[in-house]
């Protein structure tokens, strides 16, 4: 899809080099990658290769989702991690939210992914379901991006056009149905308190993909957007032990052969 509207200051994809080792971000529905930007910068400084894309119809204005699909966001997502793949010798993707639906999506499809990490994944929002019976052409005002620290502020829409509900609906139901063509290493973070995705998402998750390794990490102090929340060091400090602990394996199991 072409958008029609520029891109919001701060909204923007970023990448950083770094080594052989790579980390693809993805941002949730209606954010953009200022989201995952201060866990990107950490691992940046880690050493790691890092790319956050921005979806499509995602940072410019609410009304390019207007002609958005859940293809197009999946596109957005594919396009970075092969381009990363041409620099990187492995990859892990982390996916907030409907970037945990994405991830799962690209992990189905990519075997060779060395692991998986999801921040409160969507696959199944129950409060969303109205959304299915409306007029496509309707917009629907959003409320405040659901962060417990009152000092944090998301760049995302102030309103949304029902078409994209709509696709993050059908887009969900896709992927629950392939979960369990997932088979990478996956480690999630479920916030206990969530007003957005109900957190028995991530639970279902985890007992229908079929990895040998499934980790789940429990954040108190957070919210739905946990990755700019109080518990983003816990997601960084958990996220880099868990890509440690397979990069060295991948190393031995290499070394063994």
């Amino acid at each position: 899809m072409k958008e029609a509207y520029p891109v919001i200051t701060g909204a923007d994809a970023f990448l950083y080099e770094g080594s052989k080792i790579g980390i693809l971000l993805c941002h949730g529905f209606l954010g953009t990658p200022q989201s995952v930007e201060y866990i990107g910068k950490v691992f940046a400084q880690q050493g790691y290769t890092i790319s956050a894309p921005r979806l499509a119809g995602h940072g410019t204005h609410y009304k390019d989702l207007a002609h958005c699909s859940f293809s197009d966001w999946y596109l957005s997502l594919e396009k970075a991690y092969l381009d990363l793949k041409e620099r990187c010798e492995r990859i892990y993707v982390i996916g907030q939210s409907m970037g945990g639906t994405l991830t799962l999506d690209l992990a189905s499809h990519y075997k060779d992914i060395d692991g998986i990490l999801l921040i409160n994944p969507a696959i199944h929002v129950p409060a969303m379901s109205p959304y299915q019976n409306i007029p496509p052409t309707k917009y629907i005002n959003e409320s405040k991006p659901d962060i417990k620290n009152p000092d944090v502020t998301e760049i995302t829409y102030p309103k949304v056009p029902a078409f994209a509900y709509q696709q993050l609906l059908t887009y969900m139901d896709v992927v629950k149905k392939n979960l369990p063509l997932v088979k990478n290493p996956i480690l999630c973070f479920q916030s206990t308190i969530d007003h957005v995705v109900p957190p028995e998402n991530t639970d279902f998750i985890l007992q229908r993909v079929q990895s040998d390794i499934k980790l789940k990490h429990v954040l108190d102090n957070s919210y739905h957007v946990a990755s700019m929340d109080y518990d983003k060091e816990k997601i960084i400090r958990k996220s880099l032990q868990f890509i440690q602990s397979l990069s060295a394996s991948n190393h031995l199991n290499k070394v063994s052969q």
